[in-house]
This record gives C-alpha cells, structure tokens and sequence, in this order.
C-alpha cells in the first residue's frame, strides 16, 4: 500500500464487502498486502479491467478486485433531470425467462419420452441461468460477464462476480462494459449496514 498526500480530499465511493477484501500492491495478484475490513470505506481511484485502484481513509492506497466493491448510493442531483438509472432489469429477466422455457421444453420432451438423454443434453448444452426472486428484490445472473446482479424492479447493480480480477491490459474507459468472466462458482456480498476501520 501507498499513503498519497491527498488523503485530505477522502470521499468514499464504496465500502468493502462483509467478508472483508484481498489487497494487492499492483494490480498482481503475486504481490498480496493487507486484507480490508469489512464495511471498510474507500474510494475507487481508477480501474483496469477487474481490478479497482482504491484509497482508504488513512491514506493507503491498494488495488482490490473492483467488482466486488459495494457503491454507497449517491443522493439524487438537486433540480434538474432525473438521476439516470443503472442496467435496466427488463432485459436479463427476459432473457432468464427464455432460457428457463427451453429448459422447461427439453425437461417436458424428456419426461414425455418423446426424447432420450442424449437428445436432452444436446438441447440443454450452453444454457446457464440464474434468478432468485424474494418479494420486491431480484438477483440475476448476467452469463456474459459472469456477475449477479441485484435489482429493485427499476434497476440492476453487480452483486457479486464469478471469480477474481486477472491479469490488466489498459485502463478502460469508464464506458467500456465488464470483460467477461468464467462460471466458476459465484462469491455472494451482502450489501453493508455500518461499520468500517
């Protein structure tokens, strides 16, 4: 970890997640640090791919696995337009609920015995879905990225990702999407109720 002398103008953008987070000096994961605390705040410098440059309180500074941060909601702009909402929920609960028929229809042919498991494991190959539904809250599973995603009704945000940050290019623009990610098994984060260091 560094210590910049612009710890001064701290103003956290994210707070660690409950289990805590790996820090690493450089965006590598051969060079480890140490760990953050749970519910930690920090600011979210820069990113590089999956990794995330951030700045504690204190004025260290380390690299993480930046889709894994939770973002402290801004308050909505005084006047003006509307604040703009994240990724719209409408589409990847569509395209959850499409996969989730051809299964269904594969399942049924099966049962049926108008197919065998061959025919059933040729139908079903490549699909990959995931949706939890608990009243007003929903928790997707975005394939291409390899990131759940926790939504409202009204928008998305990344609730967990599929595996760590590897290796950085360049730094991407802020508008370019996630890379995408593996189906290794998913790291849960629950959002933060107080605390940090």
């Amino acid at each position: 970890m560094t210590s910049p002398a612009g710890a001064a103008a701290f103003h956290p953008t994210h707070v660690v997640p409950r289990e805590g987070l790996p820090a690493w000096e450089e965006p590598d994961v051969s060079r480890p640090t140490a760990a953050l605390d749970p519910f930690l705040p920090v600011q979210l410098l820069t990113r590089r791919g999956e990794w995330g440059e951030i700045l504690c309180a204190n004025g260290w500074s380390a690299w993480v696995d930046g889709r894994l941060l939770v973002a402290v909601p801004e308050p909505p702009p005084a006047g003006g337009m509307p604040p703009t909402r994240t990724e719209d929920p409408l589409p990847l609960l569509a395209r959850g609920a499409e996969t989730l028929e051809r299964y269904r229809r594969a399942a049924a042919e099966l049962a049926a015995g108008r197919t065998d498991s061959g025919a059933f494991g040729r139908a079903t190959r490549g699909l990959r879905a995931g949706i939890v539904i608990d009243g007003e809250s929903v928790w997707l599973y975005e394939e291409t990225t390899g990131r759940w995603m926790y939504g409202d009704g009204t928008r998305l945000t990344t609730y967990a990702a599929g595996e760590g940050p590897g290796a950085p290019a360049e730094p991407d623009p802020p508008s370019q999407p996630p890379r995408e990610a593996g189906h290794e098994p998913t790291q849960v984060v629950t959002p933060p109720g107080s605390g940090g260091r």
